[in-house]
């Protein structure tokens, strides 16, 4: 029934809130270790083992910090350890995934004109993908090739932008940067998880029987955190870029999130280089800037117009196009959203459909039901600020036309 869709509409927000402070408890974590890591000074007296230290201020006190670069010679009494606000973000970024395109794979994971599948296929290539690029990844990390950091980074450049293309061809724009998104995500957690933290409890059990830690460890762990930095602002654009079409809706969106790993690379060397007190490399701003200019001008570049002749609509919409209100809520779409909603639109400042969804036929009518009704007929989020003064009557018609075609459903 139509509680349904609002019901799932609520539970996809509360995911994403909960995927959004996750993410942020995880992000300001490590970049705080990193910047701190960085900024260590050595002095004469540090304690046997104590690689250096850093003072710092903030709320009101100060802190002072000490890092070994293996371990002290005695076990702390407490110990915490940063390894949650990773895993809760894999986790709720992985619940997030299937409550948006798996369960809308119809809608925001297959693109028949790519490649007509089933949903089962369309999944089982998301997971298996995502899986994958992980085993990939440790294993060209554990290769000899692993001891070459410069080498291994341009590897790794190059299967993100291999990925890239893949995703492109199989799914539709929005899902392919989004998975591309979830891949580095699947890979930077499990770093945390797989390597970073066993580990620790290496050395933390070495500590405890007396043992002397092993120092490979740590350097182990030190490249993949590494890895870890240089990917993390390529991931938050990826995971944004859902909501802007001229970046998941171009003709080279591909190339778009291939570039946009480069500009992780210039910004983050900006501040690390900061950090360690080593100088400013004001060379990565016009080099970051130039990469964001070349990416915006791809997203310019005409896309070709496909032919949708032929193309049938999903049989579970098919209601949507025999409701009896059908007509009638086609008018009001039409008349008043696809000037945005379209392939070319015509609202002046608007390159491309918002979200990528498009209200020009009856089809496309149909397939985007359930938004019209949560967007412009039981919310008023759509046309933003009824700019095109749609009436409460063909408000109420939207509403009417979806839950009469849902009754009964379930859905």
């Amino acid at each position: 029934m139509y509680e349904y869709a609002i019901a799932w509409e609520w539970m996809a927000f509360g995911v994403r809130w909960l995927h959004v402070i996750t993410a942020i408890a995880w992000i300001g974590s490590s970049f705080y270790f990193i910047a701190l890591d960085l900024g260590l000074t050595q002095r004469p007296g540090l304690p046997e083992g104590a690689f250096g230290e850093e003072w710092q201020v903030h709320g009101g006190g100060f802190y002072h910090i000490q890092k070994y670069l293996v371990a002290p010679k005695q076990m702390p009494e407490h110990l915490t350890w940063f390894k949650w606000e990773s895993y809760m973000t894999w986790i709720s970024g992985f619940a997030l995934l299937w409550v948006v395109y798996y369960a809308g794979a119809d809608l925001y994971l297959i693109d028949p004109e790519k490649l007509d599948m089933p949903v089962w296929m369309a999944v089982a290539i998301s997971i298996a993908s995502i899986v994958g690029g992980w085993i990939i990844y440790d294993l060209l990390c554990k290769s000899p090739l692993g001891n070459h950091a410069t080498g291994l980074m341009v590897l790794l450049f190059g299967v993100l932008v291999a990925m890239s293309y893949f995703y492109v061809q199989v799914f539709t724009g929005r899902a392919a940067l989004l998975h591309l998104g979830a891949f580095t995500a699947t890979i930077m957690t499990a770093n945390v998880a797989h390597i970073i933290i066993p580990n620790q409890r290496i050395v933390v059990a070495d500590l405890i029987a007396g043992r002397t830690p092993d120092p490979k460890y740590g350097k182990i762990a030190k490249q993949r955190s590494t890895h870890n930095n240089y990917l993390t602002l390529p991931v938050i654009f990826l995971m944004l870029s859902n909501h802007y079409p001229l970046a998941f809706a171009s003709q080279y969106n591909w190339i778009i999130a291939s570039l946009v790993f480069l500009m992780g690379v210039t910004i983050r060397h900006w501040f690390n280089t900061r950090h360690a007190r080593a100088g400013k490399p004001l060379w990565t701003w016009p080099a970051t800037a130039i990469l964001f200019i070349v990416i915006m001008w791809l997203s310019t570049v005409p896309r070709p117009v496909a032919d949708d002749a032929g193309a049938a609509l999903p049989e579970r919409f098919q209601r949507f196009a025999e409701n009896a209100h059908f007509e009638a809520v086609s008018e009001t779409v039409t008349g008043r959203c696809s000037m945005c909603h379209a392939a070319e639109p015509v609202w002046e400042g608007i390159a491309r459909a918002p979200k990528g969804v498009r209200l020009e036929t009856a089809d496309e009518i149909a397939l985007q039901a359930r938004d019209i009704y949560l967007q412009a007929g039981r919310s008023h989020a759509m046309p933003p600020g009824n700019i095109t003064a749609i009436s409460p009557e063909e408000r109420g018609l939207i509403v009417s036309w979806y839950e009469t075609s849902v009754a009964g459903t379930g859905q």
